[in-house]
Formats: structure tokens, C-alpha cells, sequence
């Protein structure tokens, strides 16, 4: 019997070079960490796929909810120029790691943001990389919100704003920038809306790889294994392929078996796609253990005055999971407790 995919390259050989060890990657879905609240089903991403620059409007609707994604003249940001904000949110992880205060206002070292992203530091990446930060902050969200009678809508970005520092003359290398975020991406990682990725990320060739991993990710988490159909896969990818096309793109995935974190099988007859846990996770996040102290009687008085309704000794046991789960040791864990019910308490009221 003759092969489907012949000559398909090994994992390592379907994966870009590792042009730079990097550290361990953290992200904020933030497609998800918003649309939580506002739209619980939907399923489609607001990131473009494709490499062209994508102009079309953007509207999804489920339940009397939608979110629309306008792009700028520059196009719709792309999963691509999503990296700009895993760094942001990686250097605000880490500054929450050890402690440290944290704001909106985010300075990159360019040079430093190119090599975690696993990309080239010559003249070209710099200008792709103004590109990306100029559709990422030409790119818009608006969703309505509502409550009871009333209907409100909402529109922002991605970030805020941008200042680029250069060297002098207009084709000056770019040294380094500071980007405001924008509420609704700081919100959600106040709100504990962060996952770690696995550094093989950007190595990932296609757009479409990207967006299947960031969805095993989510769904299928440190599980066993997780199954969808590929039709549902293919709607929650946002893709434009079709479906003979994606079929063929999970198909290459399933043979060489290149996705960090996950393998990945198709059964031909059911359609059905099974990711299975590769056991990697602990490995790539491997990190410092979570606190383990014991916290002060009176602390659960203030998680009680902070998150009413809800019981200390259940938001201690969520809390403790978070830590571990995020590799943060607090410098001062009761009040990181006391302040992570009240960020409980913010999300999701009383129970």
C-alpha cells in the first residue's frame, strides 16, 4: 500500500533551526481570556493566518453576543505579531515572579524580543517587526455587553500605544520601543489568564501549526488526551482552508509527528482527531516548587473581606494550584493570597 504523505521530514527536520536557546515561554490567550465572559461558545480566533495582509472585517455571533475585529489599512494582526505580546506578557510574568511591581507599560529591547521569538536580527526583521506592532496597534475589537434591558458596546485594541526609539536618520535600525497594553490584555493576565508554552512554539513553520498547538493547549491542557472532530477543529483554528486542505495540513501533522507537547492522530473514518499528552510539560516548565508554608490564621479573615461568599480554604487550594501551575514562588505569600481571592473575587462575584 502506497503512503498519503511520502518523504515527510523528521520532527526536527519540520521544525524551524533554534537559532537562540531561549527560557521558558508564557502566554495570555487573549482571544479566550476576554470572550470567557462575553461569548463562553465562541470558537473562531480574531488573529490572521495568512502571511498576506488580511482587510476583511471580522464578525462572530453566538446567543445574542458578537465581537467584531476591524484591521487597519495596515491589515489584521497575524498570529505572527502575536509574539510582540508573549514577550510583553513574559516580562510581566516574570517581574511578578520575583516580585516586582507591574504596569501597562511594557519597554522591549528589540534585539532581545527577535531572538526569544526565534527569528533573525538582520535590517529585514527589524522592519517586520515595526510592521507587526503597526497592525497590532491599527487593529480593533468591539463587542457588546448585556445586562438585563441594556445593550452597551465596547470598542478597543490590542494595545494602547507605541513609542519607537531609532537610529538617527529614517533608516536607522530600531533599538528598542515601549508598548502600552491595553486594559482588556492587562485584565487578563491580572485575572490569572496565562499558559505556559512549550520554546518549540516558534519553531512551528505555519501559521495553522501555531494555531492547532494553541488549541490543544487550552483544551487539552496537562490531560491525558483530548478529541474533537476535524470539522469543529477547523472552525475553532479560524482558518480559511478548506476542508480538504486542512484535512491535509492535520494529516502532515499526525505523520510527522512535530507538534511540541502533543502527538496528534486522524482517524480517516470518524474524522476525529486525538491529541495525546507527550509527558514534556513538566519537563519544559521545569522550575523552583511552589510554596508550601503554612498561612496565618487571621490571612483568611482578609480573603474572606476580599472575596465574600466564596470559602478561604477552597480559594487556598486554588491559589496553591495556580503557583505551582505558573512555577511563582511569592516573595510575600499571604498578601500574593490575599490579593489573588480579590482577583478571584473581581472575575467571578460571589458563587
Amino acid at each position: 500500500m502506497v503512503s498519503e504523505t511520502p518523504n515527510l521530514p523528521s520532527p526536527q527536520d519540520a521544525l524551524l533551526p533554534d537559532r537562540h536557546p531561549q527560557h521558558d515561554l508564557f502566554i495570555c490567550d487573549v482571544a479566550d481570556a476576554v470572550l470567557k465572559d462575553v461569548m463562553p461558545q465562541m470558537e473562531h480566533p480574531f488573529y490572521s493566518l495568512s502571511k498576506k495582509p488580511e482587510k476583511n472585517i471580522r464578525r462572530y455571533e453566538h446567543n445574542g453576543q458578537w465581537i467584531q475585529v476591524t484591521p487597519s489599512v495596515k491589515g489584521l494582526a497575524t498570529i505572527y505579531d502575536k509574539d510582540i505580546l508573549i514577550y510583553c506578557i513574559s516580562q510581566i510574568m516574570a517581574k511578578l515572579k520575583n516580585g516586582e511591581p507591574v504596569s501597562k507599560r511594557v519597554r522591549l529591547n528589540t534585539r532581545d524580543l527577535l531572538i526569544f521569538a526565534n527569528r533573525g536580527t538582520a535590517g529585514k526583521d527589524y522592519t517586520a517587526l515595526q510592521e507587526a506592532l503597526e497592525r497590532i496597534r491599527g487593529t480593533t475589537i468591539s463587542t457588546n455587553i448585556r445586562t438585563g434591558d441594556e445593550e452597551q458596546t465596547d470598542t478597543f485594541g490590542l494595545i494602547d500605544s507605541s513609542s519607537i526609539r531609532r537610529k538617527h536618520g529614517l533608516d536607522g535600525r530600531l533599538l528598542s520601543c515601549e508598548i502600552t497594553l491595553s486594559d482588556w490584555v492587562f485584565n487578563a493576565i491580572r485575572h490569572n489568564e496565562v499558559l505556559t508554552l512549550h520554546r518549540d512554539y516558534f519553531r512551528l513553520r505555519k501559521p495553522i501549526e501555531r494555531r492547532i498547538y494553541e488549541l490543544a493547549r487550552k483544551h487539552c491542557g496537562q490531560q491525558t488526551s483530548w478529541k474533537v472532530s476535524l470539522e469543529v477543529l477547523l472552525k475553532k483554528s479560524g482558518s480559511r482552508s478548506s476542508d480538504k486542505e486542512f484535512r491535509r495540513a492535520v494529516r502532515g501533522l499526525a505523520h510527522s509527528d512535530h507538534l511540541p507537547d502533543y502527538h496528534v492522530t486522524l482517524d480517516g473514518a470518524t474524522d476525529m482527531v486525538t491529541f495525546q499528552n507527550r509527558g514534556t510539560m513538566k519537563t519544559a516548565i521545569e522550575g523552583p516548587e511552589p510554596w508550601t508554608g503554612r498561612v496565618d490564621s487571621d490571612v483568611y479573615g482578609d480573603v474572606r473581606n476580599v472575596a465574600p461568599g466564596w470559602d478561604p480554604y477552597y480559594l487556598e487550594q486554588e491559589w496553591r494550584s495556580w503557583l505551582g501551575d505558573n512555577e511563582i514562588v511569592p516573595k510575600h505569600p499571604e498578601r500574593h493570597f490575599v490579593k489573588f481571592a480579590k482577583s478571584w473575587f473581581d472575575k467571578r462575584g460571589r458563587p
